[in-house]
């Protein structure tokens, strides 16, 4: 499986390197979305730009794990840059309802650090009560 990781200082992007996404690459996948949570990225974007074909919506399901570890650790699991047939699974499967699509990944890192003053803003006030 080809991908590749652009560590951040708030976020890590991982960008899939392939153009399907299958049963053979969605576990490293998963098993690099662990790795990362591990060194301590709460804030984790997946870039699909290069992905053009996903058979099965069962092998999109790691991308529910992403989601959990980065809920967890307070974070947030962007998907950017999804293809139409990707996006037709993500509905027909409900995923679209619990994950965080943005259409590029510049929409992704103000998403991102948006959230980032407004955990600092929250912080801040309850402090001062």
């Amino acid at each position: 499986m080809k991908f590749s990781v652009d560590k951040h200082e708030k976020y890590v992007v991982i960008k899939l390197d392939e153009n399907k996404f299958t049963n053979d690459n969605a576990p490293r996948l998963k098993s690099e979305f662990i790795l990362l949570n591990a060194e301590g990225y709460c804030n984790i974007v997946l870039d699909l730009s290069m992905v053009t074909e996903c058979i099965d919506s069962q092998d999109l399901s790691c991308l529910l794990v992403g989601d959990r570890l980065c809920k967890k650790a307070n974070g947030l699991f962007i998907i950017t840059d999804i293809a139409p047939c990707i996006h037709q699974l993500l509905e027909m499967s409900s995923l679209d309802q619990s994950l965080n699509i943005v259409g590029n990944l510049s929409e992704a890192e103000d998403l991102i650090f948006m959230e980032e003053i407004e955990k600092e803003l929250l912080g801040s006030f309850d402090q001062s009560n």
